[in-house]
């Protein structure tokens, strides 16, 4: 029983953690498509407002808890399944990501699986955070045979050192030219092959050192609730703390100094927040893991609803990620439309949205709401279908 007990705590922690993130990260991709005059990265903007940089900023905790849950969730499997059990999962499961990423996410973002005319008219694909995870699940089967204690190792070593690529492999610099494929290990960079525009937006190397840590790190979600939530909360606190003092010292850690801004004390707080995510810094990595764990830590002290549908929603990421993505374009032709633009004009990439199309930021949030609940049901459905069988495909969705 008290095994029982131990594995409900775990699972019910990892899986409200990961619901929370997952629905703060619509957010941030109903702002790409719905705000009027939106950008990619609007922390890019020296005139960038507080609420447009907070809605942002709070969503920079999605991607890196993910990935890391992801190893984590990996490592407690380690547990239940042989090495090369575990291996054939992972890899199989990886190249699902990869394939999900490239042929369903992509045609969903974009509505034209034949091609958009922006890229010449080419099949428009952005390597996202599906394709990172799918990546690095494809790293972690080969590598998890060495062990959780290796792969810990490993992954730290890649999430602390990774930022001494910075001046000789510039990421900022690369973004949008055709480089051999290899340099998207460390940066963000495009590929032309065959049909395909390959935009990779998530530089692979510090994703897949996240998960590696990720999965070395499970081994505290074993341990008696009591002792883990303790580890963990404060595992948080010292992260927290050593992003204040690597990013306060400013000589390594990211390659996005920061400085006193003549605006006053809040557009100094913003340039101390913006650090780099693409390929994600280790400041960035402490700021973002070092407050969810310890929001981890104290998971249990939550209770009521909101918990149970972020703890529903946590189970079911990947059909939440398909769905929202599905959801937000469905509702951006719809918005096209009534502004004046043609259905056609909408049938693209959120990037290429027609000049004009848009609404404030208060209109994305209320989007943001209607798209979480109305895909309440669904994703409840989806769980609740997960929960009574098990079928084997069911892991894979």
């Amino acid at each position: 029983m008290k095994s029982s007990s131990q594995r409900g705590y775990r699972l019910e922690a990892i899986d409200m953690l990961r619901g929370l993130v997952i629905v703060i990260m619509a957010i941030d991709h109903v702002r790409d498509s719905f705000l009027l005059g939106t950008v990619q990265d609007p922390m890019s903007d020296p005139n960038i407002t507080v609420g447009l940089f907070a809605t942002r900023w709070i969503t920079h905790f999605c991607a890196p808890v993910f990935v890391l849950l992801a190893g984590v969730s990996a490592g407690l499997m380690a547990s239940r399944k042989s090495p090369g059990e575990l291996a054939r999962f992972l890899f199989t499961r990886g190249l699902w990501l990869i394939f999900a990423e490239m042929f369903i996410v992509s045609t969903i973002a974009s509505f034209s699986p034949g091609g958009i005319a922006e890229a010449g008219g080419l099949v428009f694909t952005s390597m996202q955070v599906i394709w990172a995870i799918g990546a690095s699940m494809v790293i972690l089967s080969c590598l998890q045979r060495l062990g959780r204690r290796s792969c810990l190792y490993t992954g730290l070593t890649i999430v602390a050192c990774h930022n001494l690529l910075d001046p000789v492999w510039p990421a900022s610099k690369l973004a949008d030219q055709q480089w051999p494929l290899w340099v998207a290990l460390h940066s963000q960079m495009s590929l032309h092959a065959g049909p395909f525009l390959f935009r990779f937006v998530y530089p692979l190397l510090p994703w897949a050192g996240v998960m590696l840590f990720g999965f070395g790190i499970s081994r505290v979600f074993e341990l008696a609730p009591a002792r883990s939530k303790a580890i963990v909360r404060r595992a948080g606190l010292a992260l927290t703390a050593a992003f204040v003092v690597v990013r306060a010292i400013g000589i390594y850690g990211d390659s996005n100094p920061w400085q006193l801004q003549p605006a006053g004390i809040a557009a100094t707080i913003m340039d101390f927040l913006n650090v780099t995510k693409y390929p994600p810094s280790l400041d960035y990595l402490l700021m973002t893991l070092g407050p969810a764990a310890i929001l981890c830590g104290f998971a249990d002290r939550m209770r009521g609803a909101l918990k149970n549908a972020l703890v529903m929603f946590g189970r079911v990421p990947f059909a939440f990620y398909v769905a929202h993505f599905f959801l937000i374009h469905i509702f951006a032709v719809i918005l096209g439309v009534t502004q004046g633009f043609t259905v056609q004009q909408m049938m693209t990439a959120y990037r290429f949205f027609p000049k004009g199309y848009g609404i404030g930021l208060i209109g994305v949030y209320a989007i943001w709401a209607l798209v979480v609940l109305l895909l309440y049901p669904f994703c409840r459905w989806v769980a609740a279908v997960k929960s009574r069988r098990r079928e084997w495909w069911l892991s894979y969705v």
